[in-house]
């Protein structure tokens, strides 16, 4: 099929007359074959028509204004001083800043304390690297069946839908599904459920109780907390244990690390409302990767032999670097490729078993975007890196012989 044919949809046929064949067209022009085709046909050129009016109305003005010349200065002043207060305005409500212009992240809301109740359920977002440290641990922990998960895709608002039906558990790459759990539209009228209800930031990773109706957790860390120790009575991997007590302070330092810096870095560099806060956000982001190249090239992990909790934080971050923050977030200082030793590691993490299959990049691409509006406006995609590709992850990645033991994963 030739490309301008799958562009068109199946109900959206062109129905063409030649003179041959008029009069039997003529005696079929009345049937319901023809007439709904015709119809949505003509309705579609209308519409296109309408579209090529206003264009060529535009460029009628335009060139009766300043003719093949640029805008005069004082319209692209006009213009700018407006875009700029506008984009202030929608970047106050998208990433609350400091005084200084410096992304300020929410906290979260809710979290976890207590045993975990029964009937636990995992609502997410593929584009979301918080989001797809649970999806890991669930995945290696082999929590698939214990807790199930609902995916949810980005709205042109930016807020959170359940609109497809996707490949969740299939033994594919996971993807966007419909409210598994309570069959709501959007991740805010699951909130809402809860007792009490709820009007705040309706965020994911968010870990539900379907026993009694409420939000248990929506705090990240926590939920791959309780995913790794909480639940290993259910768990089809109880004996992986990727935060063992010796390597617990371990663990701790290096998040306290990546978590500002990396994690959250990311995030300060493309969110910054100020030439200040991205400077000193981009300088430390590079400086702890540079820090994290140079202890990589000697440690298989971050921890050593063993894969932990802050190695699962790192990489969902990492994978997202070339493919989303080194363009849309301004971490244009180096890719991520560059880095010989950060590579092969998330290369190495990427080839875990069903670790390939919670990495789904064209949701991950769409989900920056095509929704973050303030950072791109034209909603164009950019091609996937090929050093982002799955064959390149898929490539040797040499790291077994800083490891005296491997990683157990069923």
């Amino acid at each position: 099929m030739s490309l301008l044919c799958a562009s068109i949809p199946s109900s959206h046929q062109f129905v063409v007359i030649s003179p041959a064949t008029t009069s039997h067209n003529r005696r079929l022009a009345g049937s319901y074959a023809i007439r709904p085709r015709l119809r949505m046909s003509l309705d579609n050129n209308n519409k296109n028509n309408s579209n090529s009016n206003s264009s060529s109305l535009l460029s009628a003005v335009t060139n009766l204004l300043w003719g093949r010349s640029l805008p005069p200065g004082l319209l692209v002043t006009t213009v700018r001083t407006a875009w700029n207060s506008t984009w202030q305005l929608m970047m106050s409500q998208l990433a609350p800043s400091d005084p200084t212009g410096g992304y300020s992240r929410p906290a979260s809301k809710f979290r976890f304390s207590g045993p975990p109740p029964n009937g636990l359920h995992l609502y997410v977002g593929l584009p979301c690297p918080w989001a797809h440290r649970t999806l890991i641990v669930r995945a290696l922990k082999g929590l698939e069946d214990a807790v199930p998960v609902s995916v949810a895709s980005p709205g042109m608002d930016g807020s959170w839908e359940f609109k497809r039906v996707g490949g969740v558990d299939t033994g594919q790459v996971i993807g966007p599904s419909l409210d598994k759990a309570n069959g709501c539209k959007t991740l805010k009228e699951v909130y809402r459920l809860r007792r009490g209800g709820y009007d705040g930031r309706s965020t994911v990773p968010m870990l539900w109780s379907k026993e009694s109706k409420d939000v248990i957790c929506n705090e990240s860390y926590d939920v791959i907390q309780l995913f790794n120790s909480g639940l290993n009575g259910l768990a089809r991997n109880p004996e992986l244990d990727l935060s063992p007590p010796e390597l617990k302070d371990k663990i701790e330092e290096w998040y306290q690390v990546i978590y500002p810096n990396v994690n959250n870095g990311v995030y300060r560099c493309g969110f910054a409302q100020s030439q200040e806060a991205y400077d000193r956000a981009v300088n430390e982001l590079f400086f702890t990767l540079d820090k994290l190249e140079d202890h990589l090239s000697n440690s298989r992990y971050l921890c050593g032999d063993t894969l932990t909790l802050v190695d699962i934080c790192l990489f969902t971050t990492l994978i997202r670097f070339d493919i989303a923050y080194n363009v849309l977030f301004k971490c244009t200082k180096k890719k991520l490729y560059e880095y010989s030793n950060l590579h092969a590691y998330i290369r190495d993490i990427y080839q875990i078993p069903k670790v390939a299959d919670t990495c789904n990049f064209q949701e991950i691409m769409d989900g920056y975007y095509k929704i973050l509006f303030p950072l791109n406006p034209g909603g164009i995609r950019p091609v996937m890196p090929s050093t982002s590709e799955h064959e390149t992850l898929y490539r040797p990645h040499g790291r077994e012989s800083l490891s005296s033991k491997p990683v157990f994963v069923k």
